[in-house]
């Protein structure tokens, strides 16, 4: 299993980093531009990778104002698991985004460099998001 992890520090109160973060729809604002056909609900999400892949993702589980897991809900090209792991250090939220994928050495070669880009570009789309609020 490949591990792909991003971590910031947003000055927000936990509840209201937790809270977006547990709505799937709003994760369409995390995602790069080259995500299309975007569809979701506070559970799901679906969407098409430009060139590459379809893919349909659903909350696994929500622990309040600590963790969201999220899994694929259709089997994507390889086994998939997102988390959001949500400390509280003096009135700030620590965020550690982890994508967690099953690569074989191929995918691995491929795949890692983009991977890492994409945990990297929602964490620092969140800050952006929650410095504008």
């Amino acid at each position: 299993m490949s591990t792909f992890e991003s971590k910031v520090t947003i000055p927000k109160p936990i509840g209201e980093v937790y809270n977006f973060l547990a709505d799937m729809n709003n994760h369409q604002q995390l995602m790069p531009e080259n995500i299309q056909d975007w569809v979701s609900t506070y559970d799901t999400a679906s969407f098409n990778i430009q060139n590459m892949a379809k893919l349909s993702l659903v909350v696994d589980s929500r622990e309040i104002n600590t963790e969201i897991k999220i899994i694929p809900s259709e089997k994507p090209p390889f086994n998939l698991e997102l988390k959001w792991s949500l400390s509280s250090k003096n009135d700030q939220t620590e965020i550690l985004f982890t994508i967690f994928a099953d690569l074989n050495m191929m995918l691995k070669m491929l795949a890692s460099g983009p991977l890492q880009k994409l945990a990297d570009h929602e964490t620092s789309t969140l800050v952006s998001i929650f410095s504008k609020t």
